[in-house]
């Protein structure tokens, strides 16, 4: 598995000013931008084995980041 960190200006280019936007005006969304760093984080110590974890685990936890991603999509969109 990689381990490339996939930060949110990789996972939504061109997105930061409206993501920081929402930020500031949304606690919501706010906490679901904390909530994917942390999972995020999560993942890449896994993946780099600083503390290895089972499979099962990092599978869960990439369903987890991308369950966050795609209500972070959702409400990007409908900020449009």
């Amino acid at each position: 598995m990689s381990n490339t960190p996939h930060t949110l200006s990789e996972e939504f280019p061109g997105q930061m000013d409206k993501i920081h936007a929402l930020k500031v005006s949304d606690s919501r969304f706010a906490q679901l931008l904390l909530d994917y760093d942390v999972v995020n984080d999560e993942i890449h110590v896994a993946e780099t084995n600083i503390e290895p974890t089972s499979q099962d685990h990092e599978t869960e936890l990439r369903k987890r980041r991308l369950a966050i991603k795609d209500q972070i999509a959702e409400a990007l969109s409908q900020a449009a």
